[in-house]
């Protein structure tokens, strides 16, 4: 039940950390996965590790904030692999601040167009192919800031909270057309992402909060993003699941 063989899939964000182990870990349960990004050393290495898997797979260069670039890359993913039944949004940034007294409109605008406003277009794009096909999974990547406040970085928060009712909106709609659309809230992961919080006083906060004592890694959202991607979560939609270690029930 928790087979992709036979299924398209798109990552964004998919060349490091959370993208990269979910985009692998669609490959290894039989998906042909097509990952956007933008640093070509990164897109190489994460191609050469896809095909190895033995599945057909695609890496294409695109900065999610280029919304011209959105459609033709969409297109060219069905045209070399076939119709999308998976996509994952993924992508993003943080860019600490200091706040909302000191945060640019340059960072505001940014964090939110890479993080919500590319979600809500490639859906769009994605939804599209799958209501003609009455099949299709759209999952989006929240964090545990869709719940909490972040001081030091407003911009992130506000948007990882916007996925989270972008995500509703989109199940409620898209159920008729048999599209599950559904999100995932990591915790705090092991990344390159958050590696001044690793070795800051932030890291003894974290894990003292933290019930599994420990930091996440990108592979403990493999479970979770495949779950949500196969038939087994057919009648599952419109939530967001915590893979936290336990960090959001305290």
């Amino acid at each position: 039940m928790f087979s992709l063989s036979g299924r398209v899939a798109v990552v964004t964000g998919g060349n490091g950390g959370i993208g990269r182990a979910i985009a692998l870990g669609y490959a290894r349960a039989g998906a042909a996965v097509a990952v956007f990004a933008r640093n070509e050393q990164r897109n190489s290495e994460v191609l050469a590790d896809l095909r190895a898997v033995g599945n057909p797979a695609l890496v294409i260069r695109l900065d999610v904030t280029d919304r011209a670039a959105l459609a033709p890359a969409m297109a060219q993913v069905e045209s070399e692999l076939g119709p999308i039944d998976i996509h994952v949004n993924n992508a993003g940034i943080a860019r600490p601040s200091g706040g909302i007294l000191k945060e640019t409109s340059e960072t505001w605008d940014s964090t939110l167009e890479t993080h919500l406003s590319s979600s809500f277009l490639l859906s769009q794009l994605a939804a599209r192919s799958m209501a003609s096909r009455k099949r299709g999974k759209i999952i989006n990547i929240g964090s545990i800031y869709s719940f909490f406040g972040a001081a030091r970085v407003p911009s992130y928060s506000a948007a990882k909270g916007a996925i989270v009712q972008l995500t509703k909106s989109m199940a409620i709609e898209l159920a008729p057309f048999n599209i599950q659309v559904n999100a995932i809230a990591p915790g705090w992961i092991s990344t390159d992402m958050t590696l001044a919080a690793r070795s800051s006083p932030m890291n003894d906060e974290i894990l003292g909060r933290t019930p599994a004592n420990r930091w996440g890694q990108p592979e403990d959202l493999v479970g979770a993003a495949t779950f949500l991607a196969s038939d087994s979560a057919n009648f599952v939609t419109g939530i967001t699941l915590p893979v936290d270690g336990g960090y959001s029930i305290r």
